[in-house]
Parts: structure tokens; C-alpha cells; sequence
């Protein structure tokens, strides 16, 4: 098999000839047909997430058809199509996993950053983990659901019902959720790179009412808010937004330093929040909700061998939705 690994930190990617490995009981072997660059790849790449398997091949956004089950899975069989997302494997036994939350699992394991991804032609994967996907998507439509649209998702359902819902940072997850909450009925604004004008076009094309810089105050009071840019500073720029007894939602596994801000903006019963990963009922709640609305996905496809090349790109801002490579 081929694929795009990290040897270290800071450094390219390099493709590799891999032997595959046998399968173990609980796994499925799946052929790898589109894989979405997240921004979570790019924190594993760039070292801001620490802890990683080296070598590791990155990507958790990873749709494919199965070509091999171990002898005890039932759920799924050869050709079906499937999908992988960043959650890949939890204890099933702790105290969070016992309350329908593993998604806090202290044992859990990552697709792309403790078990390797989708970066590549051929992945395999615990079929716990593993999902059936919506008829009406193409392979590569299909890609950026497996995470900008479950861990949108999750910070969407975390916001509550906010008539106005603000959106810090319009990238593949945010681009995902705005279709969501107008679908929902919600008004939708959203905040760019000041300049950022295609960006602008862009979340207005994805039913904004409302775009602007993510720097400046909001037109009116919102009820909730999410930031999925990691931006540290754009936290107390989102509690100033929001009305008292709002709700803003970090929805990024990793953002910079939050700056130190006055109390009274946090008073008057705000709520600040982060959202962790994702569990398998967000998976089955969402790519339901996908099947049954018209949830457009907005993507660049590249190469498997051009994923340095996609992750400068997601890195730069040069992208308008999401990036998505095809083996």
C-alpha cells in the first residue's frame, strides 16, 4: 500500500511503500477513494498537537469501500461504502464511556494522529468506528462530513437554539453548519479575515444573512456563537457579541493563548465552552440529518501525492471549503 506519512513534527510528508498488515478481530480493511484534509491534520503536522504515533499517516476524514472483515464483523461486508472518522477507538469500559461519553475516553485513540489515516490508498479501521454513508454524496462530497460536519455537528447541537448564530472562522466545518442551522431556520452570521472578500461570498453563498470581519463587532446581539478559527483572540471578541445568557461554543481541538478579559463580559449568565472530539450517536445523528437535507459540501481536489501541497494551502487560507484527496 501507499501512502503520505510524518516521520517528525515541522516536517513534510513522504510517501511510503507500506506492507499491509493482517487484520485483527473487530477490524475492516478498506480501500481509501477520498480523504478531506481537516485543520486537525494540520495541528499534528505542525507540532501543535504533541503526542502522535510517529511515524503516523495522517487523515481522518476517509471514505472508501471495505475489501476485507475480520471473521466476527457482521455490521458490514466486501464493497460496502464506509466512512472513517477521528474517533477510532475507545476503552468502552470507563466511567466516561459508561455515560455516553466517550468522546472523553482518557484511553481513546485517533484516526491520523494514533492510528493511522486515510492519507493514503488502503486504512484499517476498528468497525465500531466505522460508518455507512448517505446514497446521494459523491466519494468526495462525501469526505468532509466525517468531520467538519460531525464535530460541526456536536458544537452546533452545544450552541443551543440561537435564532442568531454566529460563526467565527468560515472553513470547511462552518461552511457545513450554516447549511445546518438555516435548514434549521436560524440567521446565520459570519466572521471572516478582515479583507477576506471571496470568504465573505462565500458564507453568504452558504445562507449567511450576514458577513463580515471577524474582528469587528457583530450587527446585532447574537444568542450563540462558534468559533472554529484557532484563535485564542477571538474569544472575547465572541463573549462581546453575544447577548447576556449566550452561549459561545470553541469548537477546535487546538487554538492559540485566550488574552485575559474583563469579567463583564463574561457576566450576565454567558457561557464559554469547549467541544472534544465527537461519539459514534453524533456520527448516526448527523450523516442522518446529511441524508435527509440538502447539505452541499464545497471542495479542491488534490492528489494523494500533492498533500503537502493541501496542507499549505489549508494552512495559508488559500481554501474556499475543504480540500480532499483522492488516491
Amino acid at each position: 500500500m501507499k501512502a503520505m506519512q510524518l516521520a517528525r513534527a515541522h516536517a513534510p510528508l513522504k510517501a511510503a511503500e507500506l506492507v499491509s498488515r493482517p487484520l485483527q478481530a473487530g477490524e475492516v480493511r478498506i480501500r481509501v477513494s477520498a480523504c478531506a484534509v481537516c485543520r486537525t491534520d494540520l495541528h499534528v503536522v505542525d507540532g501543535e498537537l504533541t503526542e502522535p504515533k510517529l511515524p503516523i499517516t495522517p487523515g481522518h476524514e476517509i471514505v472508501g469501500h471495505v475489501t476485507e472483515a475480520a471473521p466476527d464483523i457482521r455490521r458490514f461486508k466486501i464493497g460496502d461504502r464506509v466512512g472513517v472518522p477521528w474517533l477510532g477507538w475507545t476503552c468502552g469500559v470507563c466511567e466516561f464511556c459508561r455515560h455516553g461519553e466517550e468522546n472523553l475516553c482518557p484511553s481513546a485513540r485517533f484516526t491520523g494522529y494514533t492510528i493511522d489515516g486515510g492519507f493514503a490508498n488502503e486504512t484499517i479501521a476498528d468497525a465500531r468506528f466505522v460508518f455507512a454513508l448517505p446514497a446521494g454524496y459523491s466519494d468526495e462530497a462525501a469526505a468532509p462530513l466525517l468531520c467538519a460536519g460531525l464535530i460541526g455537528w456536536r458544537s452546533w447541537k452545544a450552541a443551543g437554539p440561537a435564532k442568531r448564530l454566529g460563526i467565527y472562522g468560515f472553513g470547511a466545518a462552518a461552511h457545513i453548519v450554516a447549511q445546518v442551522a438555516r435548514a434549521e431556520g436560524q440567521d446565520v452570521y459570519a466572521f471572516v479575515r478582515r479583507g477576506d472578500a471571496k470568504g465573505e461570498d462565500f458564507a453568504k453563498e452558504m445562507g449567511a444573512v450576514w458577513a463580515g470581519p471577524s474582528d469587528g463587532p457583530a450587527p446585532e446581539p447574537l444568542d450563540a456563537a462558534i468559533i472554529f478559527a484557532p484563535v485564542g483572540a477571538l474569544v472575547p471578541l465572541a463573549l462581546e457579541a453575544v447577548r447576556p445568557g449566550g452561549t459561545v461554543i470553541c469548537g477546535g481541538i487546538h487554538m492559540s493563548d485566550i488574552p485575559s478579559f474583563p469579567y463583564a463580559i463574561l457576566w450576565g449568565e454567558r457561557s464559554l465552552k469547549s467541544v472534544a472530539n465527537l461519539t459514534r450517536k453524533d456520527a448516526e445523528e448527523f450523516l442522518a440529518f446529511a441524508a435527509a437535507h440538502p447539505i452541499a459540501t464545497t471542495t479542491v481536489r488534490y492528489a494523494l501525492d500533492d498533500a503537502n501541497q493541501a496542507l499549505s494551502d489549508l494552512r495559508d487560507g488559500r481554501l474556499i471549503g475543504a480540500a480532499v484527496l483522492i488516491p
